[in-house]
Parts: C-alpha cells; sequence; structure tokens
C-alpha cells in the first residue's frame, strides 16, 4: 500500500490568549484568534498520524479524558469520552492498530491520550505501541523550574513510561536531531529538536510534513517574536524559530499545527522582505481524523 497521512482531531479547548501570544499585544494578536470572554483563544487538539505497510505511527495523544470538572471548565475542553479511541474508530482503526507513539513532549496537553478512564482509576491506552521519548526531555520533567511544573502531570504519564520501560516497549534518544525508522520508497521518519518552549522537545518529519508541536503551534505564531508566554526561554524559541522555518522552506515540508483552529498545516514562503510567512493554508476539517495526502 501507499504510505498515508491522516491528522487526528480528538479534542478542542481554550488557552489563554495572553499566555499563547506573550509580549504581543492583544490589539495584534486577536486579529488573527479571537478571545472569547474570558481572554481563552480556540485551540485544536491536532495530531498526525503515519499509516504503511507495516506500521501505524501516532505522533503525540491529545489531552485525554482522565481530566476533572474543574479543569475541563477552567480550560473548555471538548471532547468524547475515550476521544483518542474514537477518533481513530471514524477512520476504521482502533488503538490496538497504532504500533509506534512517538511523543514531543510531555505536557498534559500531548500526553493525555496515554490513558484511559476505568472504574479503577487509569489504565494504558496504547498498551501495545513502541514509544518513543527523548530520553534528555525526560529527564527534565521529572525535575523541572517552578514555571512549568505545572505542565507535567506525572501522576498520569509516569505509570505508562514505567509500563512501557518493563516490557521493553520504550526508545530513547539523546541527539539534537536523529531517525526513527524507514517508512517506505527510501523515506525515512527522522526528528530535530528544539529547547525554548521546553528542553529537547522533538519534531518528527518525512520528506512531505513536519510536526512543530509547541514551537510553532498556530499558524498565528510564524512570526519570529510571537512567542508563547509558557516558553521557558522565549529568546531561544525565536532562534529555534529562524532554524526551523527556514528549515521547512528549503525542504518544502507543509508544516503541521497542533493547535490551530482554522488550518490544520500550511506551506511556508518568503516575502519581499525575506521574511517567512503563511504560504497556502489547508483547511481544518470538522472531523476527528480524516487523510491529508
Amino acid at each position: 500500500m501507499k504510505r498515508e497521512n491522516y491528522i487526528i482531531q480528538p479534542s478542542w479547548f481554550r488557552l489563554d490568549g495572553g499566555a499563547m501570544f506573550g509580549i504581543i499585544p492583544k490589539p495584534l494578536w486577536e486579529r488573527k484568534k479571537p478571545a472569547d470572554e474570558l481572554n481563552r483563544i480556540n485551540l485544536a487538539l491536532r495530531l498526525w498520524l503515519i499509516k504503511t505497510n507495516d506500521n501505524v505511527i501516532l505522533i503525540d495523544t491529545g489531552i485525554g479524558d482522565y481530566h476533572d470538572e474543574k479543569f475541563n471548565k477552567n480550560f473548555d475542553v471538548r471532547t468524547d469520552a475515550d476521544p483518542l479511541e474514537s477518533a481513530l474508530n471514524s477512520i476504521g482503526l482502533k488503538t490496538t492498530d497504532i504500533t509506534d507513539l512517538i511523543i514531543s513532549h510531555l505536557h498534559f496537553d500531548h500526553i493525555g491520550g496515554l490513558v484511559k478512564k476505568t472504574s479503577d482509576g487509569v489504565t494504558p491506552a496504547l498498551p501495545h505501541v513502541q514509544c518513543h521519548l527523548h530520553q534528555k526531555h525526560y529527564d527534565y520533567s521529572l525535575n523541572p523550574t517552578a514555571r512549568d511544573k505545572g505542565s507535567f502531570h506525572h501522576h498520569i504519564y509516569d505509570p505508562v513510561i514505567n509500563y512501557y520501560k518493563e516490557n521493553n516497549q520504550l526508545s530513547l534518544y539523546k541527539e539534537e536531531e536523529g531517525e526513527f525508522f524507514a517508512l517506505d520508497n527510501n523515506v525515512t521518519l527522522k526528528y530535530r529538536c528544539s529547547h525554548g518552549h521546553t528542553p529537547w522537545m522533538m519534531h518528527p518529519y518525512d520528506d512531505q510534513f513536519i510536526y512543530c508541536a509547541d514551537l510553532i503551534p498556530t499558524s498565528a505564531h510564524i512570526p519570529i517574536p510571537w512567542v508563547m508566554g509558557y516558553d521557558i526561554s522565549p529568546g531561544v524559541t525565536t532562534e529555534d524559530k529562524k532554524s526551523f522555518l527556514n528549515f521547512i522552506e528549503k525542504k518544502n515540508l507543509k508544516l503541521i499545527y497542533e493547535h490551530d483552529d482554522i488550518y490544520w498545516g500550511s506551506t511556508i514562503i518568503k516575502n519581499e522582505k525575506g521574511q517567512n510567512i503563511l504560504g497556502d493554508g489547508f483547511n481544518s476539517q470538522d472531523k476527528k481524523a480524516y487523510q491529508i495526502d
């Protein structure tokens, strides 16, 4: 079979617009991403799935459904029960079909789908996958700064990571960039790391797409100074963005936006001033999952 790429959209939520755009004044960012009465902007929780003859590869897992009512209200989480399974079912897949899981980073809105709620608590939602995680990011997550500690829900993912360790299902990476595995037609799924949002965040890419996770979370974050207030090193993020945007343009890749509410992805071009800007934007579909090539 020909390699297939899918967008998986298990859930939606909202975050504070000021936090999402850092030093950028509200009159500027609100033109692109309107805020609600609580100053929150609408955001997708978008995953990338690659299907080949031998593998079904999922990048990130979304926010999950383990959160309490207060959390869901604060972040306006809109989701089904068992959201990842529900989204996969809409394209004829099940969580048990996933062979490989790549985790960009361990923030709660990216790893919540690791667990499934049960009457006794939670259980691994993807018990059979080979999990791919950056060792240095995992180490950092165990001792983050006080500023970003709340983004790491250890009580949820530590038992699952330990389960993968005990069952030889955890592949750890230590380099700035590297390879995961071959896909087909001599194409390899690779990664590059960024460090400003959180250290050692992995960004998978192949010959068509790149998943920028929270480095460029929406199309509004393409301009270099438009950096999230959540980032622990905003200056590092600006340098990482320059490097990645030039890489994306040079490789002619389509950027997949993990959080954009309008576009699932886009191309990147340069304007007359030599600045990277949005090229062709690819509209998100009102579906839990859909093929993109």
